[in-house]
């Protein structure tokens, strides 16, 4: 046999034992062509969904709970809503809800967070049917999300949260959708009542109102269209028909340094005051920007969180810390024509030489309180001195009384300025009061404007006509949100926006009491500070 045989005959020996050879090597490389699992991402960004509606792509992103990969639980939704003029990212970029979201995790349920992109819609229908928003929202993107995510597909689990354009969306939503969202935060809504409206320049009203609710072009009263009215808060909660707001839960929050939208919400809290429709209210100092935002999401978080378990929010806030109580025997009692007052000095008045600004102190108490309030009072702002928080002040307690009239402050006022180490010019005198103490103190500031830099006024009952701030004196309003005088705080601040006149507006958590003014007291102290001159 030839080689040539020899190598022939052998080939299908050797065709075999190749192909054992990579069957072996084959299985044993196999692994590396298995394709590795992807990384679990709570943020899904760039996400889209398909508009039957729309006949295009809506982009949307979602935030999932940091357990959503290892559990099988369902979570409630939360619908954040951006500004006009933004996007879906805004959320997650400017907003960083994902950092604050974790950092607040212990105080909050775990909950899905969908992000979808709005345009400049203001979230709802074009009143031409050529653009349909608000069907695209409860109709497309809510069922989409449901069928996607493992979600609580109840109207109770479902909450809307917006900013400016948004905070519109997120009151709107749930007020013309109860059956698909039963939770609303609106932070800084972006709205106007009837007379804002009505007054808007026309290239405003024609570019971002008139396009969707209808009266482009128009001007006055031909502006409130009825499609308008049927998508405006301060016409639908004036409705005969508010049992279909019932169930809905809102916490509304605005900052005091807004252009004009602090008016809006202001305005729209007194009609929802007004109408018993049930709403958390506040206002804190900030404008717009997510750097106000930012602080309302503590409590708006709580707020969503608290709703969609179940749990009513808290009425009232913790207690402030008053810190060292101090005794009858640390402050001076003095009667002056016929009016008792008490007088504390600062804990450095006897070794120092300096004189000392005063506060001046219209109190309002329940019958036989009076000396422990007088204690609280004296010990909170005393601590604050010592803490640094307060300039070292003279601080002087006057009850309420019929009596107490210009001529009395002015002898009381006298009196110090003469006894004791007091700066006797008005910017270095604060006159603040609570409750009915709080319309004196604003009553007797207007009719001695000469005497008071500042004044201070804690759920003053201030009347919706009556005593008008005066444009040489600093405000500082504070109110409880469920506090009786909401309309005279409404009209008071509006006074005070119309003409340059300095001031801080704050509505905090709560009901009218005296613990609501010692924290709202103590809430004032960096004000406070500022308006008391040395």
């Amino acid at each position: 046999m030839t080689r040539m045989e020899r190598y022939s005959a052998s080939l299908p020996f050797m065709l075999l034992v190749l192909i054992l050879m990579l069957s072996l090597f084959g299985c044993k490389g196999e692994p590396i062509m298995v394709d590795e699992p992807i990384p679990f991402s709570r943020l899904l960004e760039n996400q889209k969904m398909s508009s039957q509606i729309f006949k295009v792509d809506i982009n949307y992103a979602v935030l999932l709970p940091e357990d959503y990969n290892e559990s099988t639980d369902e979570y409630p939704v939360v619908y954040l809503l951006h500004g006009f003029g933004d996007n879906e990212k805004a959320w997650y970029t400017s907003g960083s809800i994902k950092y604050y979201s974790d950092l607040y995790n212990d105080q909050i349920v775990p909950m899905i967070y969908v992000m979808p992109i709005g345009y400049n819609t203001y979230y709802v229908n074009r009143y031409t049917g050529s653009y349909p928003y608000m069907d695209m929202i409860t109709t497309e993107l809510v069922p989409t999300i449901d069928s996607l995510f493992r979600t609580k597909q109840d109207k109770t689990a479902r909450a809307v949260m917006g900013y400016s354009m948004g905070g519109y969306g997120a009151l709107i939503l749930p007020a013309l959708n109860p059956d698909i969202f039963t939770v609303g935060v609106p932070l800084s809504m972006s709205f106007r009542t009837d007379e804002q409206y009505i007054s808007e320049p026309q290239g405003v009203f024609d570019y971002q109102w008139g396009t969707i609710f209808g009266g482009k072009g128009a001007s006055g009263e031909a502006r409130l269209t009825d499609y308008f009215k049927q998508h405006s808060p301060f016409h639908f909660f004036s409705s005969s028909n508010k049992d279909q707001f019932a169930g809905l839960k809102f916490l509304i929050d605005c900052g005091d340094d807004e252009e004009t939208l602090t008016i809006t919400n202001d305005a729209l809290h007194a009609l929802m005051r007004d109408n018993q429709i049930p709403h958390e209210y506040r206002v804190r100092s900030g404008g717009h920007s997510f750097d106000y935002w930012k602080k309302s999401y503590p409590e708006a978080l709580k707020f969503i969180s608290n709703s969609v378990q179940g749990i009513p929010h808290p009425s009232n806030p913790e207690p402030v810390t008053i810190g060292e109580r101090i005794t009858s025997s640390d402050f001076e009692s003095v009667e002056i024509s016929g009016v008792e007052i008490n007088i504390l000095k600062p804990v450095d008045y006897t070794t120092s030489t300096v004189d000392y600004p005063v506060v001046y102190v219209i109190h309002d108490y329940e019958e036989g309180q009076r000396e422990s309030n007088v204690t609280e009072i004296f010990s909170l702002l005393r601590n604050g001195m010592t803490a640094g928080t307060l300039k070292n002040s003279m601080v002087v307690e006057v009850p309420v009384s019929e009596s107490l009239e210009s001529d009395r402050i002015a002898e009381i006022i006298s009196y110090v300025d003469t006894q004791y180490r007091a700066l006797t010019d008005r910017a270095s005198r604060v006159i603040l009061g609570n409750a009915l103490g709080g319309l004196h103190a604003a009553n007797l500031a207007a009719e001695n404007s000469s005497l008071f830099g500042s004044c201070f006024l804690f759920d003053a009952q201030l009347q919706e006509e009556g005593v008008d701030p005066q444009t040489d004196i600093f405000y500082y309003l504070d109110i409880s949100d469920d506090g009786d005088s909401y309309r005279g705080y409404h009209h008071f601040y509006v006074k005070i926006r119309e003409t340059d006149i300095g001031y801080e507006y704050r509505v905090r958590q709560g009901a009218e009491s005296f613990q609501s003014f010692l924290n709202g007291l103590s809430e004032s102290f960096p004000s406070l500070r500022n308006s008391l001159k040395n």
